[in-house]
């Protein structure tokens, strides 16, 4: 295959006769020229190669290169092979002999956390590009904390290393092309169960896990090409960022989500079986609402257009609805104890009834142009207050009549833009930056709303948002006056990922969801942890993870702590083709006793002598170079 910057540099040579702004050839490695103006062959070439080394170069800019530069090499704990072999763990035990009785007792608080990588195959014949493994384990007093295979997956097609639900994709003739984005909702362990991945083609699909296994596919419309991908915190949506190669024009396409329990079919309650009790999912196919994210159902509503913004390449969304507002008050997701047919439940989600604030009433969309260098806002209250009121609102006849009638045409719910227009989202602002964007990210709840927005010299720039994610209760009116810049901290250069931050093992007080970002810097080698001050307008770098392992680290991801606290991060080695895990905090188990390993407070620490800031958990080889991770707490 021709590299990235000679793909691009045939694309310049042309231009297309649609283009009116084009008054030159594209800049070396972009798509517009020296004036800002899209090239439409550059922007046809390039997004014809967003899953592949061209597109990759094109998103995520230039490396750091491999010289080394003094960096430390952190310990490498050892392995204990488990289970017959089948897998392994590093820290804690001896292991417990529930292993060998089946005596779940013994097991203790069991969790894992598993992942979904997307890589650049070395061979695209033999391999999709989705790999389904597993992140962090704890079972029977031991912890693992190395990317390995799930024992789950032993013998499956694939050697265990290919997404299952990709494997079935490709044998129904749904993928073409690569995968080039995924995104999953967050913020809360056992919430997000799927992740969602977008493909060269334009199939939207489910990626889960060995708990979490539903399949559901949707395509984009002819010539829009994804380029990212971010899901609402609670599954109710996905918005996918897309070039229109026929019209050149920027759009986010909106998809509405249903979660059911697993292996259920939206379109049957008996085959392959009938609906149950999956973590007190619904049990009714409602897109839109929150779900515990085990994605069944999913239907474009439509597309949002970008004026001004042609070439998106990343998003993120809020609501401001903390995942744990769907628990009842015994700890339940709402789901299964709340059903809508009966019009008492519906009532109690309006008004000041008692579940009013378990379900959003408004979110914003952040859009970043890394060409362009500008951002977009978009306001997602009219498809939220849309969903509200067909849930919640009118008689129990009219909500029967509506949500019985799922289905994919437009005028089947969930409605279509076409037939619905008053739900689309809109756009209320659109920001020069100055600088290439490269990553974007925000907050997920609480009364303090940020976005942060990476840009390609290493600054990391704060963004008001206006009022659009408050909480569902809050009054502050929503405008776009309060979208302005608030601050900026000092980064790496060329920071390829920003993530989601699940812990702070520094300090307690600390909101790590809402104050604190990680920070992957492609450019310098480097993860950052970025901690925000408590009003969100300043914050500082507060935790810097270099290795001489690393190689052309891309994308970063923290695993969900559950029970057991781990503190263990992934990161996507594009020039390694390797994931690799990083241990920054004591591996606290949750069960008490002096017969259990890592107790409480002291737990087990890092490094040989268990006071060292990192631990190398060590590495696993990919049949390619990974660029995207999504990691979960598997419920």
């Amino acid at each position: 295959m021709p590299n990235p910057p000679a793909i691009l540099a045939a694309a310049a040579l042309v231009l297309s006769p649609l283009s009116a702004l084009a008054v030159g050839p594209a800049l070396p490695g972009d798509i517009v020229d020296a004036s800002g103006a899209i090239v439409p062959a550059a922007y046809v070439a390039v997004a014809g190669q967003m899953g592949r080394e061209a597109g990759i170069a094109y998103r995520f800019g230039p490396p750091a290169g491999t010289a080394a530069r003094g960096e430390p090499t952190w310990y490498h704990r050892p392995d204990v092979v488990a289970r017959g072999g089948d897998s392994r763990w590093q820290v804690g035990g001896p292991r417990n002999p529930g292993d060998q009785t089946n005596d779940q007792a013994a097991a203790g608080s069991y969790s894992t956390n598993q992942a979904n990588v997307l890589f650049v195959p070395d061979d695209s014949a033999a391999r999709i590009g989705v790999a389904d493994i597993q992140i962090s384990g704890y079972e029977y007093n031991t912890f693992a904390q190395r990317p390995q295979l799930s024992w789950t997956r032993t013998g499956v097609p694939g050697g265990g290393v290919d997404s299952v639900n990709a494997i079935d994709y490709k044998a129904q003739g749904l993928i073409a092309g690569g995968p080039v984005a995924i995104g999953r909702c967050g913020g809360r362990a056992g919430f997000c169960a799927s992740s969602l991945v977008a493909f060269q083609n334009g199939l939207i699909a489910t990626a889960g896990t060995n708990t979490a296994t539903n399949r559901a596919t949707v395509k984009l419309g002819a010539n829009k090409v994804p380029t990212a991908l971010a899901m609402s915190g609670n599954s109710e949506f996905a918005f996918v960022t897309v070039w229109d190669t026929k019209t050149h024009r920027g759009q986010v396409a909106v998809i509405a989500l249903a979660g059911l329990c697993d292996g259920c079919n939206p379109n049957d309650r008996q085959k392959p079986h009938a609906w149950y009790d999956w973590w007190h999912e619904w049990m009714g196919v409602y897109p839109g609402l929150p779900n515990m994210g085990n994605i069944a159902f999913m239907k474009v509503l439509g597309y949002v257009d970008l004026p001004g913004l042609a070439a998106p390449t990343d998003i993120a969304v809020t609501t401001g609805l903390d995942p744990f507002r769907t628990m009842l008050g015994n700890g339940n997701f709402m789901g299964l104890e709340t059903p809508l047919a009966d019009p008492f439940n519906r009532a109690s989600f309006r008004g000041r009834g008692d579940n009013d604030g378990r379900v959003a009433k408004g979110g914003i969309a952040v859009v970043v142009s890394k060409s362009e260098r500008k951002a977009a806002f978009i306001d997602l209250r009219p498809l939220f207050a849309s969903m509200r009121r067909t849930y919640f609102e009118g008689t129990q006849g009219e909500f029967d009549s509506t949500v019985g009638r799922f289905g994919m045409r437009d005028d089947q719910w969930p409605y279509a833009f076409a037939y619905w227009p008053h739900q689309a989202p809109e756009l209320v602002k659109t920001v020069s930056l100055g600088a290439r964007p490269t990553a974007v990210r925000t907050t997920l709840f609480g009364e303090v709303q940020r976005a942060w927005i990476a840009t390609e010299d290493g600054t990391l720039r704060i963004f008001g948002l206006g009022g659009y994610a408050g909480a569902p209760e809050s009054a502050v009116a929503a405008s776009p006056n309060g979208i302005v810049q608030l601050g900026t901290v000092a980064i790496g250069r060329n920071p390829t990922s920003l993530a989601i931050s699940k812990s702070a093992p520094d300090d307690d007080s600390v909101d790590p969801l809402n104050r604190q970002v990680l920070v992957a810097s492609r450019g310098e080698r480097k993860i950052q942890w970025v901690r925000f001050a408590a009003d969100g307008n300043s914050g500082r770098v507060v935790r810097t993870l270099q290795d001489s392992r690393f190689t052309d680290p891309i994308a970063v991801e923290d695993a969900d702590n559950f029970a057991t606290a781990g503190h263990v991060l992934s990161i996507a080695d594009y020039g390694a083709k390797a994931v690799l895990n990083y241990r920054y905090g004591k591996v606290v188990f949750a069960d008490r006793g002096h017969a259990w390993a890592c107790q409480p407070p002291r737990g087990c620490g890092m490094g040989a002598a268990g006071d060292a800031p990192f631990e190398f958990g060590g590495s696993m080889a990919m049949p390619g170079r990974p660029f995207a991770i999504s990691t979960a707490n598997v419920p």
